[in-house]
């Protein structure tokens, strides 16, 4: 079974200088080693890399196999060669053969290709009962290779990479067990975390993995969901003030993000783009929040135009007009709407910006998520 048990660094002879060692600059929350035990966790992740498709080129990179739903071998797959797997009715064609579902798995330490990217492990593809779905099937820590890379530039320091896996392993593996999907854990794009196969893993990426394995966060003896943006433009939100119920773990805190590219903007709009956008709306006229986070960000804006009044949520609004974040401010003048904000994404949990700062800084991974994860604790999961 999967189980978490106390670090090796707490139970070493000189447990008091390694725990000074953790010991935070400027008030950061303290980690905790935890140890307790939780349900069994699979280490295998299930990703969707495409769904509901009318048809999913796949292969591998060298000789492969295609299995049915029943685990019969059908055929080879050449290497190097593609295949089309396409929607056939409620169930999919592939190699001749029809099924609800087939296997597609590379040799031995081969990569298996999906749509138009690389991936370790191996691939399931299957009737959704509307077209193709993809979903690749692989190791949680080879997961996290490509997760880190895809969410933070590899080139930044290697303890905020390291934050960033802890981050994104407790995020996946808590995704894991909330699913609403039998068929897969989570999604590939930002509506999880993005997950890019093997083109945005690095060395440095692989390193943080590594250098972090099987770590995650945890309160109460659960896995915590260690959701995370790029800015928050100065202060991060509780989560309660963007999103449902308060979370202990995901507070408001001040933010490491100052002079990040992100940390303020400007986006500027002509009246015909804004009447193009806001087609409801039309040429901006006012508009005023109606509420707003106690950090500033805009829950509800009442919109004015030539064309009537409407009163939108903040991330409509955001989204209607490609902006950043919800922490912003419009005005009207001269024939133009501008809008000048901070911080880039939600707000909540850790800033990857503020954890680029802090790890320059000297901060450690565990100090990092200390700071924007408040309360939460650090333990090792291991499957046996």
């Amino acid at each position: 079974m999967a189980y978490l048990k106390a670090s090796a660094d707490a139970v070493v002879p000189i447990w008091w200088t390694a725990f000074c060692q953790l010991l935070p600059k400027g008030g950061l929350t303290v980690f905790a080693w935890l140890l307790c035990c939780l349900p069994a966790l699979a280490l295998e992740m299930r990703i969707a890399i495409q769904e509901g498709a009318s048809q999913v080129v796949v292969g591998t990179s060298n000789t492969g196999t295609i299995r049915n739903q029943q685990g019969q071998h059908i055929a080879q797959v050449p290497e190097g060669r593609s295949l089309t797997v396409a929607a056939q009715g409620a169930q999919v064609k592939a190699a001749d053969s029809v099924g609800s579902s087939f296997w597609v798995e590379p040799g031995a330490n081969g990569y298996v290709f999906i749509g138009d990217r690389w991936y370790r492990g191996r691939v399931l593809v299957m009737s959704n009962g509307s077209g193709v779905t993809a979903i690749n099937y692989v190791d949680l820590e080879q997961y996290l290779y490509s997760v880190v890379g895809s969410e933070m530039p590899a080139s930044w320091p290697l303890e905020a990479l390291k934050a960033q896996a802890v981050a994104a392993r407790s995020f996946a593996l808590h995704r894991r067990n909330q699913s609403r999907s039998p068929y897969y854990d989570v999604g590939s794009t930002t509506a999880y975390q993005v997950y890019g196969g093997l083109a945005d893993e690095t060395q440095s990426t692989q390193a943080a993995v590594e250098g972090t394995r099987s770590q995650v966060l945890t309160y109460g003896g659960q896995v915590i969901e260690a959701v995370f943006h790029s800015s928050s433009g100065g202060h991060t939100e509780n989560v309660e003030d963007i999103w449902s119920q308060p979370l202990p773990y995901l507070r408001g805190v001040q933010d490491f993000d100052a002079g990040a590219p992100v940390f303020e903007w400007v986006r500027t709009f002509s009246s015909d783009e804004f009447s193009r956008l806001m087609p409801d709306v039309g040429r901006l006229i006012s508009a005023l929040p109606q509420r707003t986070t106690p950090q500033g960000r805009v829950r509800e804006i009442l919109v004015e135009g030539d064309r009537g009044a409407r009163t939108f949520t903040g991330n409509d609004f955001r989204n209607a007009l490609g902006l950043r974040s919800t922490l912003f401010s419009i005005s009207v003048a001269g024939g133009q709407v501008q809008v000048r904000g901070r911080g880039f994404g939600h707000g909540i949990g850790m800033s990857q910006w503020g954890a680029h700062n802090m790890a320059q800084q000297g901060y450690t991974y565990q100090q990092i998520l200390g700071h924007y994860y408040q309360g939460a604790q650090l333990a090792l999961i291991e499957a046996h």
